[in-house]
C-alpha cells in the first residue's frame, strides 16, 4: 500500500505503507541516531511529532518489552528508508511493524530519508501530513498547515502521571541489564537508599528512574501539575524534573511550582526540566530551527574544556541573553553554541540539556547523577 509524506510546504515523498493504516499530522523531524528505535518510538518527549530516522536500516534487531522508555510509543508517525521484515536478534519479541499496527501507528518505509533530512535543515521544523488514504496532495498539504504542531502545545498534561507513586519499591525494575542475568543468573545489587527524591513527571523515560535508583536515590514520581508545597510536604532531599514534550513557554503551572522550589531543596533538571529551570530563573526558551535528535551530539564543558558525545531530544533552547547574572552556563553545543548546562552560583540547582542516561547510549555524561548526589549531600554537612 502507497504511503504519502506530505510537508506544510508542499514538498512530498512517496514510499510503502508498514505498521498502521490512515493519516495523521504533526511536526516532522529527524533523529541521526544508528541504535535506539524502539527507545526513539517509546520517548514521551516525541508526542505530537512524527520521526524520520536517518540511519537506513531499521528494525534489525525486533522490538523486546524491556527495552521500552514508557508503557506505549508516543510518535504519530515513523519514516524510514528501509525495513527489516525479518529482526535477527535473541531479545526480539515482535517485528517493528507487528507493534506500530498494535499501537495503531502509521509508518512509512522507501522514503529518501537523506532528501527529507536535508529539507528540513534547510527550511527548518514545519508540520507534516502521513497518510495511506487515497486523498490529493493539495488536501493532504491543507491538512498538515491546519494541524497540531508543537508550538504553543502543552503535551505534558497528555503524558505525565496522573497519581504519586514510588519508583520501583521492591527493587525489581532498576537493576543494570546483564546477559547473564537474562540468562536466569542473579542481577547485580542495588546499592541502598540514601536520599529520597520528588520526580516531576514531565514525560520521564524509564531509564532515568533506573539510573536514579542505581545511584542509590528512592524516587518519588509525582505530576508535572503538582506544585511546590505539595512536593515540599514529601520531605525530599532533592527535586528532579524530567524530559518531556512540547512547548516549555506553555507550561506555566511548571514554571511556577520549580520558581518556588528554588532555595527550598538542590535541584537537578534534565532537557525539558533544564527548560523550565530556564523560565523559573526568569528567562526564557526559543524554537531551533531543526532541533536536537539523535546520539552524536558534541558538548562542551566550559569549565573543564572537556567534551562529550551526548543523546539529545529537543526542539527548543535556553535563551542565554535572557538568564539573569545569578545563572551561569556551563555547557555549549559544538555545532550550534546553543546552551546545554546551566547553574545557579548561589542555590544548590543545575541542569542539562541533553540525557546523560541515554539508553542505548552514549554514556559519557552519567556523572551527573552522582553530581545531584553530591549536591544533597554538601546541603546536609553544610
Amino acid at each position: 500500500m502507497r504511503a504519502l509524506l506530505v510537508l506544510e510546504d508542499g514538498r512530498f515523498f512517496e514510499g510503502e505503507s508498514f505498521g498502521a493504516t490512515g493519516t495523521r499530522v504533526g511536526e516532522i523531524c529527524f533523529n541521526t541516531a544508528m541504535t535506539g528505535y524502539q527507545e526513539v518510538l517509546t520517548d514521551p518527549s516525541y508526542r505530537g511529532q512524527i520521526v524520520a530516522m536517518t540511519y537506513p536500516l531499521i528494525g534489525n534487531y525486533g522490538i523486546n518489552s524491556l527495552d521500552q522508555e514508557s508503557r506505549s510509543p508516543h510518535v504519530r508517525g515513523f519514516i524510514i528508508e528501509e525495513l527489516t521484515e525479518v529482526p535477527s536478534n535473541w531479545r526480539s519479541e515482535m517485528s517493528l511493524d507487528e507493534y506500530l499496527r498494535r499501537w495503531k501507528i502509521p509508518g512509512a518505509q522507501g522514503i529518501d530519508t537523506r532528501a527529507l533530512t536535508r529539507h528540513l535543515r534547510t527550511r527548518g521544523a514545519m508540520k507534516a501530513c502521513l497518510t495511506t488514504e487515497e486523498i490529493s496532495l493539495e488536501e493532504a498539504t491543507q491538512r498538515a498547515i491546519e494541524g497540531q504542531g508543537v508550538i504553543g502545545m502543552d503535551y505534558v498534561r497528555e503524558v505525565s502521571t496522573s497519581e504519586i507513586y514510588q519508583w520501583d519499591p521492591e527493587d525489581k525494575l532498576s537493576a543494570p541489564w546483564s546477559i547473564a542475568a537474562a540468562n536466569g543468573g542473579s542481577k547485580r545489587a542495588l546499592p541502598p537508599i540514601k536520599f529520597r527524591i520528588v520526580a516531576y513527571d514531565y514525560g520521564i523515560k524509564q531509564n532515568i528512574l533506573r539510573l536514579l535508583r542505581q545511584k542509590g536515590f528512592g524516587v518519588t514520581v509525582v505530576p508535572a501539575s503538582t506544585t511546590a508545597n505539595e512536593a515540599l510536604a514529601v520531605n525530599p532531599d532533592g527535586i528532579f524534573l524530567s524530559n518531556g514534550p512540547g512547548d516549555p513557554a506553555a507550561l506555566p503551572y511548571a514554571h511556577k511550582a520549580v520558581h518556588d522550589l528554588m532555595g527550598k531543596k538542590p535541584i537537578f533538571g534534565i532537557c525539558l526540566g533544564h527548560q523550565i529551570l530556564g523560565f523559573a530563573f526568569g528567562g526564557s526558551t526559543f524554537k531551533l530551527k531543526f532541533g536536537h535528535r539523535g546520539a552524536n551530539q558534541p558538548v562542551k564543558d566550559l569549565g573543564s574544556g572537556k567534551v562529550a558525545i551526548t543523546a539529545q531530544n529537543h526542539g527548543f533552547a535556553v535563551d542565554p541573553d535572557s538568564l539573569p547574572p545569578s545563572v551561569e552556563v556551563t555547557h555549549i553545543n559544538l555545532n550550534d553554541g546553543t546552551v546545554e548546562g546551566m547553574r545557579h552560583k548561589e542555590l544548590p540547582i543545575f541542569s542539562v540539556q541533553y540525557h546523560p542516561e541515554a539508553a542505548p547510549g552514549p554514556h559519557d555524561a552519567s556523572y551527573f547523577f552522582d553530581q545531584f548526589a553530591d549536591l544533597i549531600e554538601k546541603g546536609r554537612v553544610d
